[in-house]
């Protein structure tokens, strides 16, 4: 916990920095070009086992495991930013978000589902030279991308040139901020239930449900309806606006997880369909959370007159990342209060219970939370729409510094 909560520090770091950047590319997109290669290389160094000593090989694995999440903060930053920059549209900047969330979801099944035939196929029994070559490949495919990420985007929107570089008024604007603070609160929930979810579920088809072979095609089911919910966000949020649907589906993603409880283990069909509806519930708020960090960054500016789209997104991924750590320590707590051995073949009754609560009663309590934190969001789609037509008046004062 405290290894994570140290390495997302480093994000607002980053936003401040990036809100600082200077070029005639804008301020967020010259990072993807200029980290693209270290990237691609530290990727490949990270997956890399050197023939040092065993002791030589915990260093070297630290320090290229450190070294990843720093270019990776520094490369993804900006890049979150992006969607703050591209477009002064509320719903267009949903609809990138969709986009950039599918596409992240299915980059993901198709590493975890390829990876490891990959490793076999490279490494011919070699699993450390099939680790350094599959993921020479991705980091190949990754460089190559974040340089179209870099020539297929345009920064749109720029703070007003007379704008003075403040570190403590951009501090003091981002806690002033109430959208920004629920936001900040609302992600850190978000992705504690995600990870006390995720953390939990293969436990609950080996132990609960005994039967892990049904573990894979629960997932693969939950993906493919979690990208159909993904894909029709835009159209439902240009109907009810993001907050509502937010709310909405954290709502109905808590009610659906609990669910899980009173669902008998064997009752196959029924436990996959309930996480049918759950993901897609689920996945209708995927490109919300994105989108509305530029809208938070729009308020801002729009009460201050002042514009840090990289300091206010950065410190929401500080929560997205601090929520990654937290529900990982919770769930490993949970874990350990209800009595679950690691290595056992068989579980004990109380540790059962605690996985079925884990997975059904306390996810959905954390899904509950952040649909709380949502109803203290005070942009709604008209005032949302309003801010985005008062700060195009004000930007017609000045041009934007970078195309």
């Amino acid at each position: 916990l405290p290894i994570c909560l140290g390495g997302a520090c480093l994000n607002p770091v980053m936003g401040v920095i990036a809100d600082r950047t200077s070029t005639k590319w804008g301020k967020f997109r010259p990072w993807l070009l200029w980290t693209a290669v270290p990237f691609g290389i530290i990727g490949v160094l990270t997956f890399t086992t050197p023939g040092f000593s065993p002791a030589g090989k915990i260093i070297y694995a630290w320090t290229t495991y450190i070294l990843l999440r720093i270019i990776y903060t520094i490369n993804n930053v900006p890049y979150a930013s992006l969607t703050a920059v591209m477009t002064s549209d509320p719903d267009e900047r949903t609809s990138i978000a969709s986009y950039r969330q599918i596409a992240a979801n299915s980059a993901g099944f198709i590493v975890a589902s390829l990876a490891i035939p990959m490793v076999r196929f490279f490494g011919h029994g070699d699993d450390a030279r099939g680790y350094q070559c599959t993921m020479g490949l991705l980091s190949a495919l990754s460089v190559i991308f974040f340089i179209v990420a870099f020539f297929a985007t345009k920064e749109r929107i720029q703070p007003n040139p007379q704008q003075k570089a403040s570190l403590g008024q951009d501090l003091s604007d981002l806690f002033k901020n109430r959208p920004w603070v629920v936001l900040f609160l609302a992600t850190l929930f978000y992705f504690t239930a995600i990870v006390i979810r995720g953390n939990v579920m293969l436990p609950y088809f080996r132990f609960v449900a005994r039967n892990v072979d049904l573990f894979a095609w629960f997932n693969g089911f939950g993906l493919a309806s979690l990208l159909a919910g993904v894909a029709c966000s835009t159209a439902v949020s240009i109907r009810v606006g993001k907050r509502q649907l937010f709310i909405f589906s954290m709502l109905l993603s808590g009610i659906l997880n609990m669910a899980l409880f009173v669902i008998p283990p064997s009752s196959t069909v029924v436990i996959i369909v309930t996480e049918v509806l759950r993901q897609f519930a689920f996945g209708l708020s995927g490109p919300s959370i994105w989108a509305m960090m530029g809208d938070v960054a729009d308020y801002g500016e729009w009460k201050t007159g002042r514009r840090a789209s990289g300091t206010v997104t950065s410190a929401v991924v500080f929560a997205l990342w601090a929520g990654l750590a937290l529900g990982g320590a919770i769930a490993g707590w949970l874990f350990s209060l209800y009595g679950f051995v690691s290595e056992a073949q068989v579980q004990s009754a109380q540790a059962q219970s605690g996985i079925l609560l884990t997975a059904s009663i306390y996810a959905g309590l954390a899904f509950f939370a952040v649909a709380a934190c949502l109803f203290f969001y005070p942009i709604s789609r008209e005032g949302n729409q309003t801010i985005a037509n008062d700060l195009a008046e004000r930007r017609k004062n000045y041009a934007p510094q970078a195309g």
